[in-house]
């Protein structure tokens, strides 16, 4: 068997091994990140493994922010149909702050529209 072909083997079967035995981790968007990184870094000069890193990077990043988007959606939603002074909306408009507090743009925005104080 080739050298290059045992090694590289091996490493696939290493790798796949490790990441099997793990617990899972919340690694949102870094699967489809990666792959779409490593055919660009392939494509762009055989620097798959970088491509990887940087698409899973990126990836995930993009994951979490549409998640906490989604998020504030939600949220703002939920205030919007909330009795006036209960404690619902009370729990909602902490929440737009919470994550306003994170620069997601969807809850800065409705803080800033409403003339919401930060605490």
């Amino acid at each position: 068997m080739n050298p290059t072909l045992r090694r590289t083997l091996l490493a696939t079967s290493t790798a796949l091994a490790c990441g099997l035995a793990t617990a899972p981790a919340r690694a949102i968007g870094c699967l489809s990140g990666g792959v779409a990184g490593a055919v660009a870094g392939h494509v762009a000069g055989h620097h798959a493994v970088l491509g990887a890193l940087g698409g899973c990077f990126l990836g995930h990043e993009l994951a979490v922010k549409k998640k906490r988007e989604a998020q504030a959606d939600q949220l703002i939603a939920d205030y919007s149909v909330a009795p006036a002074d209960s404690p619902r909306r009370a729990r909602d408009l902490a929440g737009i702050d919470k994550l306003a507090r994170k620069h997601v743009a969807i809850a800065v925005q409705f803080e800033q529209q409403h003339g919401v104080a930060r605490r």
